[in-house]
């Protein structure tokens, strides 16, 4: 009896700890996640929106992709474009000519409001390097937290900038990210998401802005200081007149 006990007890040993869920890396988080905002769909279709009274269009073909923003001011209608062969500027219909400063500035300008605006989509470049830091709670709700960094190569102007984000490990949801930037004098953001509705296949979702009240917090403790109410609020990030279409 006391040999089959102890044959018997490896046995169990070996197939509870089959039974034990695996967690996820971070790299399957985030696929998750980008799957739950509508995946694919990101990658062929046209999105329009209007953002602080600008008309912003994204339109992605696969690897194909052109980003544009319209507005007036006082030289006229202008019409910035970014597609995979750079960026141009139209006024009244006609590309002007921009100094290397002054495109390269209007650019990532452009490229900023399109890239928050497709999260988690852009997640999936491969410059992107996630890294899975501990489950984190919020307002109740259980979440993954990811960091990403991101490769020199291929990493655009602001690779040295920290992303932080909260993908809900139920629903996978991006329902809160934070980031440290170094353009401008540099600073911390956090965003918790509001109005996330589902428009065409594509989940997208208007944002709350705050910054800590402490400067020297760590980026990776803003869900921390949130739930402290130590953040302040400086804006919000709407998304009007936002339609999709598949192309």
């Amino acid at each position: 009896m006391k040999k089959a006990l102890k044959f018997l007890f490896p046995v169990i040993i070996l197939l509870l700890a089959g039974c034990a869920k695996t967690e996820p890396d971070a790299r399957q988080i985030v696929d998750a996640a980008i799957a739950a905002h509508g995946g694919d769909g990101f990658a062929n279709a046209t999105i329009d929106f209007d953002f602080r009274g600008r008309h912003y269009q994204s339109v992605r073909n696969g690897g194909e992709f052109r980003y544009s923003r319209a507005f007036a001011d006082s030289t006229g209608e202008v019409l910035d474009v970014l597609d995979n062969s750079g960026f141009t500027r139209s006024v009244n219909g006609e590309i002007i000519a921009l100094s290397a400063t002054d495109s390269s500035r209007f650019a990532n300008a452009l490229n900023s409001v399109i890239y928050f605006a497709l999260l988690p989509f852009p997640l999936q470049d491969a410059a992107v390097q996630p890294k899975k830091l501990a489950d984190e709670t919020i307002n109740e709700q259980p979440y993954h937290t990811i960091e990403v960094t991101f490769q020199q190569s291929g990493g655009g102007k602001d690779f040295e900038d920290v992303f932080i984000y909260w993908f809900h490990r139920e629903r996978n949801t991006m329902d809160y990210l934070a980031y440290k930037f170094y353009t401008d004098g540099g600073g911390i953001r956090f965003r918790e998401a509001f109005n996330s509705r589902v428009v065409g296949g594509i989940r997208i979702a208007d944002f709350h802005n705050f910054k800590p009240q402490d400067p020297d917090l760590p980026v990776q403790e803003t869900a921390a200081a949130f739930q402290k109410n130590e953040l302040t609020k400086l804006s919000e990030i709407v998304l009007e007149n936002l339609s999709v279409s598949k192309n």
